[in-house]
C-alpha cells in the first residue's frame, strides 16, 4: 500500500501511546527481558527514548538547516542505552515520556518547506524530514510489541501492518535464502521476497504474516505443516 505523511504521524502518535502504556512498569517488570535476545525490557525502553531524542536532533536539523546527526556515534548510541537500562524505573519512564514529548511538540512545530528538508539517518540514508514520522513509528509500534508485555501485531492498524511489510520486503529483496510468497488471507494483500527455488507460500492473517516478515514469533506453517525459514530480526 502508499503511505502518506499524514498516515505515519497517525501512527506515531498511536504507537507512542502504546509503547508508553506498555512500559509502564515497576523495576521488576521492566528488568525481565524482553522479547529481543539480551535485552531486558528496560535496555527497549530506553533504546526508544534514545530514538525519540535522537530524531528530535533530525528535527532541529530539518528546522535550523543545523547539521545535527541523530548520534555522535554508534558508540555513544550503545552507551546510552546501556546507562538508560540501569535506571531505577521512574527514572527511565520519566525520560521515555519526556522525549516523547518533546519529540512530538518539535515536529508540531515543523513548517511546510522545513519538513521538506534533507536530513541524514544514523545508517546514512538521506531522507525528506517526512521520513521521520515513518521512521518513529515503526519504532514505537514494533518495539511495544517486542517488549512482551501485552500488545501483539494484531493490535496495530492494519494499514500500518501493510505499510510495514512493504517497507521490509524493500528492504530483505536482497538478502539470500528460499523464495517467498506470503498471502495475507483476511486483507487479500501479497508479498513476494525473492529467493531460491520456487516460492513457498505462507499464508495467514497479516498480523502473522507481518510477524513472520520481521523475524518476530509468529504462527505461519509451510504447506504440508512443515517449518516456515527462519527469517533475521528486523528492526
Amino acid at each position: 500500500m502508499s503511505r502518506t505523511f499524514d498516515d505515519a504521524r497517525r501512527w506515531a502518535r498511536l504507537g507512542s501511546a502504546l509503547f508508553t502504556e506498555a512500559a509502564d512498569l515497576d523495576d521488576a517488570g521492566l528488568d525481565a527481558p524482553s522479547t529481543l535476545p539480551g535485552w531486558t525490557r528496560k535496555h527497549l525502553v530506553a533504546h526508544v527514548a534514545a530514538n525519540a531524542d535522537a530524531l528530535g536532533n533530525l528535527v532541529h536539523w530539518a528546522a535550523t538547516g543545523e547539521r545535527t546527526p541523530m548520534y555522535s556515534s554508534p558508540e555513544e548510541r550503545a552507551a546510552g542505552i546501556e546507562r538508560g537500562a540501569g535506571m531505577p524505573a521512574g527514572e527511565l519512564t520519566a525520560w521515555l515520556r519526556r522525549s516523547t514529548d518533546e519529540l512530538a511538540a518539535s515536529t508540531a512545530a515543523l513548517g511546510d518547506a522545513q519538513w521538506q528538508s534533507p536530513v541524514v539517518t544514523a545508517q546514512g540514508r538521506t531522507v525528506p524530514a517526512t521520513e521521520l514520522p515513518w521512521m518513529r513509528s515503526r519504532e514505537v509500534c514494533v518495539h511495544a510489541v517486542d517488549l512482551g508485555t501485552g500488545p501483539t501485531f494484531a493490535d496495530l492498524p492494519g494499514d500500518f501492518l501493510a505499510a510495514l511489510c512493504d517497507d521490509v520486503v524493500g528492504k530483505r529483496a536482497k538478502e539470500p535464502g528460499p523464495a517467498l510468497l506470503l498471502e495475507a488471507a483476511d486483507t487479500g494483500a501479497s508479498w513476494e521476497l525473492p529467493g531460491e527455488g520456487e516460492p513457498i507460500v505462507l499464508a495467514g492473517p497479516l498480523h502473522e504474516i507481518t510477524a513472520c516478515l520481521t523475524g518476530r514469533k509468529h504462527a505461519l506453517t509451510a504447506p504440508g505443516g512443515g517449518p516456515v525459514p527462519a527469517l533475521a530480526r528486523w528492526l
